[in-house]
């Protein structure tokens, strides 16, 4: 075996789609040695062209914008959907809810994902394409480097301190190690194509991407630019699989869409390009994400049924955290531990908020009744649905139009998942209504059950360090605080009011800066308070 590059990077990252483009692209710059071994030549086809506004932020950073809007893809604005009670179309927009970033973009994946992996290879990365790598190598139980094989089939080695696995569903140290879990609620399949010259939707919502429930679950249509679509349906597993064996692929697709009354109408001019791809799109999440020397990142780390397009999302973020990982391990190993199980709970708390809303809405779906239909309803004794359920409270509140309450209330949703929101906006309500009329800082104030300050890394500035945070049962990645709110947290013991330990705190403080701090306790207290992290 011919070893490569074993004393000359810091790290190695294994896959170059957006977690291990995004992750390297950040480490670089600040003078981490990064080498990145992809198994394929770019560009390369892959599907997922509908991007989510919350990734732009993350492509800013990157500093890709500029090429992204150079490529013309064509801006994504909300999605028109034939789902829930009503069989006619209807859509919700992004800008009802993110006023900074009211699109994302509809992009050709193998054009956007190059943009990617050349910017980090323009950022210092050391970025070989056609290198598949077949294990990661442990020494002492530590993740030491890994074996690949070039584009001549040469075995190799390569050596680095740390290793991110961003190999996507492949998921290498996932299967190496047996750390795959799988999801039962989400056993489908999805089988997508490309069409030329199919119709699109009225203006303004020709660029959104289509969505239509049909009886045998559902099909996107995703607009690109120069009048092509990329067209895929998804349906149950085991019955899409024997379907595909008997009639094909490219069959199956068509009598799919023929299933939907207004995807048929608009591609009834439209052309299949070439036979059909196939993908197992199995929900699953890897325990833990993060080991002795390794970080999952990406499709690698976790997957969710693609009906909200967040797997480029998940992966953005999970890059650009997974690099931060990095950083700090490698400034103090001490921290690894630690932040790695930060790391882990910020993910599954984007993971477990798309998969609940997916979960939710197919359940919710009214407009067709079939087998998949049934077997994909939540009965009323699901016990995820009582009230401190953490994807409740993170909807309880928002504006009718706010995305995840427009596409919910699209549908029939449990009478448990109805009574839970009800019960948690009440609550809320109730004590903010209560925290308007009486001064808090008159009670003897304390945490509630369960909910407690701890000193954790958190994340910041691109990297992990020591703080505090405010845990609780419905957010176990914590809330940080500043030195302030982590002061007047630890004196809160029930007995002393709140008045009180603010007066002590100001004792220290300037006269010039007291107005200005007990402002910010006050609005702490009544923050804290409404959110039921705070009793009396």
């Amino acid at each position: 075996m011919v070893s490569e590059g074993s004393s000359s990077h810091d790290v190695i990252v294994i896959g170059g789609g957006p977690a291990g483009s995004a992750a390297s692209a950040m480490l670089a710059p600040q003078g981490t040695r990064v080498l990145l071994l992809e198994r394929e030549r770019f560009p390369r086809a892959h599907v997922g062209e509908s991007l989510l506004p919350a990734s732009i932020p993350v492509l800013e950073e990157l500093g890709v914008i500029p090429a992204v809007e150079q490529a013309g893809f064509l801006p994504k604005w909300g999605a028109t959907m034939v789902w829930g009670r009503s069989r006619q179309p209807w859509s919700w927009y992004f800008r009802e809810t993110n006023r900074s970033h009211p699109h994302a973009y509809q992009v050709r994946r193998a054009e956007f994902d190059k943009i990617l992996l050349d910017n980090s290879r323009e950022k210092g990365v050391d970025v070989r394409e056609g290198r598949h790598v077949s294990e990661v190598v442990f020494r002492d139980g530590r993740a030491a480097g890994v074996r690949f094989r070039d584009e001549g089939g040469q075995e190799r080695f390569a050596e680095a301190q740390l290793v991110i696995d961003a190999s996507g569903q492949n998921g290498l140290v996932g299967r190496q190690l047996g750390l795959r879990e799988w999801d039962s609620f989400f056993q489908n399949l999805a089988v997508y194509g490309y069409f030329d010259s199919g119709k699109r939707l009225a203006s303004p919502d020709e660029n959104n991407i289509f969505i239509e429930a049909c009886p045998d679950g559902w099909l996107w249509n995703i607009p690109l630019p120069g009048g092509c679509s990329s067209v895929g349906a998804v349906v149950d597993s085991a019955a899409g699989q024997a379907g595909i064996n008997g009639a094909g692929a490219r069959n199956f697709l068509l009598e799919q869409v023929g299933q939907a009354p207004y995807m048929s109408e608009m591609l009834r001019n439209g052309t299949l390009r070439d036979d059909p791809a196939v993908v197992r799109d199995w929900s699953y999440v890897c325990r833990p994400m993060v080991g002795n020397g390794y970080i999952l990142a990406g499709d690698a780390a976790c997957f969710v049924d693609p009906l909200f397009s967040s797997g480029v999302h998940l992966a953005l973020m999970s890059g650009v955290m997974a690099a931060a990982w990095v950083m700090s391990a490698l400034a103090d190993p001490g921290i690894a531990g630690p932040a790695g199980m930060v790391y882990q709970e910020l993910y599954l708390k984007e993971y477990t908020h798309f998969r609940e809303l997916a979960r939710l809405f197919y359940s919710s779906n009214r407009t067709a009744d079939s087998y998949f239909w049934e077997a994909r309803r939540i009965l009323e004794a699901d016990e995820s649905l009582s009230p401190r359920n953490a994807f409740i409270r993170a909807v309880a509140g928002q504006p009718p139009r706010g995305y995840e309450r427009a596409v919910l209330e699209q549908g029939e949703l449990p009478a448990a998942f109805v009574e839970s929101l009800g019960s948690v906006e009440g609550e809320r309500s109730r004590r903010r209504r209560e925290s308007g009329v009486a001064d808090l800082s008159a009670r003897s104030l304390r945490l509630a059950d369960r909910v407690r300050l701890e000193r954790k890394p958190v994340l910041a500035g691109g990297e992990f360090r020591w703080g505090y945070v405010l845990s609780t049962p419905d957010r176990p990645e914590g809330t940080e605080c500043d030195e302030l709110v982590a002061v007047l947290v630890s004196r809160l013991d029930g007995c002393t009011t709140a008045g009180e330990i603010i007066g002590q705190l100001l004792e220290g403080v300037g006269p010039g800066q007291r107005g200005q701090v007990e402002d910010a306790a006050r609005s702490a207290l009544e923050i804290l308070y409404v959110d039921g992290a705070l009793t009396y």
